[in-house]
């Protein structure tokens, strides 16, 4: 039934008409638009049946983006914007003929990516530094990130509210963000801006309004419709979020399970709104508990520590202003991040200030006192603290100077890291990023002083029809960044890539990718250089499948020898219909077997299924696997097998029952987690727990041993419940 035009009772077609009919200034982004301001909040029920709607300020004249710029959908997107007081406030009109394709679950926030979904993409500030990215699909279900400096981060959980409808014309979403969520300038009139976006799964294509230049490519944040808003509330935020914890955990301890854990905790975190754009945060003994264990990761033949991305909530608030420039600029670039908060492992209590002071400047200011593991305690002390301060001054365009000074302080070793960044637009479609730091690590049992540097500049440009980067960094053998994560020191890189893209006049090629990579690495501890070089095809293959293959020749110093790594890797996405999608890698690699210095050769596998066999029911099963065979005799080094399946009952929008299983061949083991979730706004919590993890090991009254019975090692339940007060 489509209640959309069942409650006006005139058919679709004079309703397309009337809707376009006032919608006068569709297609054009121009002036600011002023939205409809109404003194009765819309019902969001995803019906726009509110007689306001008719009066909004409305957009429409979407083109693509994704695969190629400027293209029209055979169907019509419109946006209608309004606010009042205390909220801005959406709604989609996306018209679709052939509606049984729409793709849209019932599923658990932030799990929509691969569905039909539009999304707001807001600049609060209207200064092109941040983004509040605010998606919903056809059946209102959420997700919502924060983007800066080229970042897109998935932990954000703001609180807003969402409904959507699918039609037989298509679907409707309607968007309620309260202005406490966000945070906007103390001026009047509050000017934002805002990139309105739609993603249609069967095409797989992104259109948005305003319309994008080619010439600029997807440097969007210049290219933004702006927004004017008079007379909204410029508010004292007060949130008090207290929270229970009752947690259990279990240990194998010589034969018995043996409780390690067994106690209620609680904690209390307050949210200061100093100004609408200022905020203050505070925590005592904070619930830093994640719902979910990190994925298993292939943890065998590692050189460097595995990347876990960080997912508690304190840590969210400002988060974005701790990304600084030209980290990630390349495949062989070792620097994820300067500011990495999984380093703060079981904090006792946080404080921090973050937000905007005047119209340029950004600031965030972190503390932490972390709790040492008592077996460190006596190197390190009971407490480590991390004081971390960030300033950034925003210029012309998109463009930012910053500098960033971070700590790790405790009664072993203290550790500093500071410096400056920045990111300067060259011209529409060209950014150059850079950053300069020094560290000092000082040992305060042997009173030694270890000094070091990071310097890193990169330029990319990209257009419609070709992508182009340079890079430079070196980073000396003693920078030391205990707050960070960085997976190399020593070295000297220099990079380049182009990427030429190609549009066939075909149905079934709709765009191709040829990706061609070099870089050199020095390693100025050997006096050795290694060379990474690719040549890469990615092609868009109808609407639903995107294949890359990939050749490298490569090599790589460890431990003064130079060992060849290339190899010849094939990765391929898609979708099927509106309830299965998947993702397939699979790679023939030379590699080397770190513990012995072994040259070695080998396969890689990755693979991803997801498969809805009801709406509400959402099945997921990953495998990864690897070997790898010494090279000199052919003989079998290790092979190591992980199996995840996850399934997910979706009971409504706000209350879910999981299940997850892995299996590691490689660890002879089995682990398992179950959870009933509830969760109706972000902070307003109830979880129930268990799992436990299996080994096939026996007590034989001296030792495990390897056994052919799975023997629980470990348990663990826990329950929590939380609620969040908005004053």
């Amino acid at each position: 039934m489509n209640h959309f035009t069942a409650m006006k009772g005139i058919p679709s077609n004079l309703l397309i008409w009337l809707f376009l009919f006032s919608c006068p200034g569709a297609g054009i982004a121009g002036d600011p638009v002023k939205p409809f301001k109404t003194e009765t909040p819309p019902v969001i029920d995803g019906i726009l049946d509110e007689e306001f709607w008719k009066s909004s300020q409305c957009l429409s004249g979407f083109k693509s983006f994704i695969p190629d710029f400027g293209k029209e959908l055979p169907f019509n997107t419109i946006v209608w914007l309004a606010y009042d007081e205390e909220n801005i406030y959406f709604a989609f009109k996306c018209y679709d003929n052939e509606p049984g394709k729409i793709k849209a679950s019932v599923d658990s926030r932030d799990k929509i990516r691969q569905d039909d979904w539009v999304c707001v993409n807001l600049d609060s500030y209207n200064d092109q530094q941040t983004l509040y990215c605010i998606y919903a699909n056809a059946n209102g279900i959420q997700m919502d990130t924060r983007f800066a400096a080229g970042n897109e981060d998935l932990g954000v959980d703001l609180v807003w509210y969402s409904a959507g409808r699918i039609n037989d014309d298509g679907y409707t979403v309607e968007m309620q963000l309260p202005l406490k969520s966000i945070r906007f300038s103390n001026k009047e009139p509050v000017m934002m801006s805002a990139f309105f976006e739609r993603y249609v799964s069967r095409t797989s294509t992104h259109v948005s309004f305003p319309e994008l230049d080619p010439a600029k490519g997807y440097a969007f944040f210049g290219q933004m419709q702006s927004i004017q808003y008079d007379g909204v509330k410029h508010y004292a935020l007060l949130e008090i979020l207290p929270s229970v914890t009752y947690s259990y955990k279990g240990e194998q301890v010589e034969g018995k399970m043996t409780a390690t854990e067994n106690k209620p905790d609680a904690g209390l975190t307050i949210k200061y709104g100093i100004t609408s754009q200022l905020i203050l945060d505070a925590a005592i003994n904070p619930d830093f508990s994640q719902v979910e264990a990190d994925a298993g990761q292939v943890d065998a033949n590692l050189r460097y520590q595995l990347f876990y991305p960080e997912k508690r909530p304190f840590f969210q608030e400002g988060n974005e202003n701790f990304k600084i420039g030209s980290t990630g600029s390349s495949p062989m670039d070792p620097m994820g991040a300067l500011v990495h908060t999984r380093n703060i492992a079981n904090p006792i209590a946080g404080v921090k200030l973050s937000g905007k002071i005047g119209s340029k400047s950004y600031i965030s200011i972190l503390y932490a006192a972390d709790r040492v593991p008592e077996t460190d305690n006596d190197l390190y002390g009971n407490y480590s603290h991390f004081p971390v301060i960030r300033y950034k001054r925003s210029l012309r365009d998109d463009s930012y100077l910053g500098v960033l000074a971070t700590s790790v302080i405790n009664s072993g070793i203290n550790n500093y890291v500071g410096g400056a960044d920045g990111n300067l637009r060259l011209n529409k479609s060209t950014m150059l990023e850079f950053h300069s730091l020094l560290s000092s690590n000082i040992d305060g049992t042997e009173e030694s002083n270890i000094s070091g540097h990071a310097l890193g500049v990169n330029i990319l440009s990209d257009q419609r029809n070709l992508t182009y980067a340079v890079a430079l960094k070196e980073i000396s053998e003693n920078f030391i960044s205990q707050t960070g994560y960085i997976d190399r020191t020593g070295i000297t890189i220099m990079s380049g890539s182009v990427t030429p893209k190609l549009y066939p006049a075909s149905e079934i090629f709709r765009r191709i990718d040829i990706g061609i990579f070099t870089g050199q690495l020095r390693d100025n501890i050997y006096d050795l250089w290694e060379t990474t070089n690719s040549l890469s095809v990615t092609n868009w293959i109808g609407g639903t499948v995107r294949t890359k293959i990939q050749y490298n020749y490569s090599t790589e110093i460890y431990q003064g020898e130079k060992f060849n790594t290339s190899g010849l890797q094939f990765t391929m996405t898609g979708t099927a219909g509106t309830r299965f999608d998947g993702t397939i890698s699979y790679r023939r690699r030379n590699a080397i077997y770190y513990p012995e210095s072994l040259q070695g050769y080998g396969n890689v596998f990755a693979g991803e299924i997801r498969y809805l066999p009801l709406e509400k029911l959402h099945t997921q099963l990953s495998v990864t696997f690897q070997d790898l065979y010494d090279d000199s005799d052919s003989e079998k080094i290790f092979d190591y097998l992980l199996l995840r399946g996850r399934v997910t009952w979706q009971l409504n929008r706000y209350l879910f029952l999981r299940s997850i299983v892995e299996y590691n061949d490689y660890r002879k083991s089995v682990s398992t987690d179950f959870l009933a979730s509830f969760t109706y706004i972000p902070g307003t919590v109830f979880h129930i727990g268990y799992g436990f993890l299996s080994e096939y090991r026996t007590w034989n009254g001296m030792n495990y041993i390897e056994g052919e019975r799975l023997t629980a090692m470990k348990r663990g339940f826990f329950v929590k419940l939380s609620y969040l007060f908005r004053l």
